[in-house]
């Protein structure tokens, strides 16, 4: 079977979802299919001003497959300087056929309100209430709103993280698939890539740049 898989597969591999992760927007070109180019070796490129986040960012996808490799390993300082072109034929002169970018687009913050909720005090619905109650005067109706048997309310504010994802082949010089993700509730961010890559695989399959998941 052809490793066309090599691209994505890497990404099944990869489990557990530390956000929530959405697709919002997805484009392929219609005349190339990501399977189609069977990648033999793809460039992972994380756009991120923290060097740190965009190695673990990187690391993340390249530990996945033998295929991917970290950008920071060919396009560092010493080539900075370089035009376009002369950064292309290092890529090529490494024999890499693809790259992948993964870019921040923007980030938006939303505050949301979490209702409080009665607790340790009566069970069984409204009935119960009524029934626990029976025969007491409004001391004990007074009880239920106290501290004791109501956590209140409270603002909670999520943040919301919108990032960009393309492939790019440099056989055909071209961008053939970009999509744009969001994911919520962040908590660790090598998780979070999990999740973008998984979220973009499975809208690949659903757009035909990669073949239906087998049922085997």
């Amino acid at each position: 079977m052809k490793k066309y898989l090599s691209l994505v597969i890497a990404v099944l591999a990869l489990s557990g979802c530390g956000s929530n992760t959405t697709i919002v927007n997805s484009w392929r070109d219609p005349k190339i299919t990501i399977a189609q180019e069977n990648f033999k070796k793809v460039l992972i490129v994380a756009l991120l001003k923290d060097e740190a986040s965009r190695r673990i960012t990187e690391n993340r996808i390249a530990a996945s497959n033998p295929i991917f490799k970290t950008s920071y390993e060919y396009l560092n300082e010493t080539v900075k300087d370089l035009s376009k072109e002369q950064k292309l034929k290092i890529l090529q002169d490494e024999n890499f056929d693809g790259v992948i970018t993964l870019r921040l687009v923007s980030t938006e913050k939303e505050t949301t309100y979490v209702p409080g909720t009665y607790t340790g005090m009566y069970y069984g619905g409204f009935d119960g209430m009524y029934t626990g109650m029976y025969g007491y005067g409004f001391g004990n109706w007074y009880g239920m709103y106290s501290p004791n048997f109501y956590d209140p309310g409270y603002y909670q504010e999520t943040t919301s993280y919108m990032v960009e994802t393309n492939v790019f082949s440099l056989k055909e010089n071209k961008l053939i698939w970009t999509g744009t993700t969001k994911s919520d509730y962040v908590t660790d961010l090598g998780q979070t890539v999990d999740a973008i890559m998984q979220t973009v695989v499975q809208e690949m399959r659903k757009d035909g740049s990669l073949p239906p998941k087998s049922k085997i």
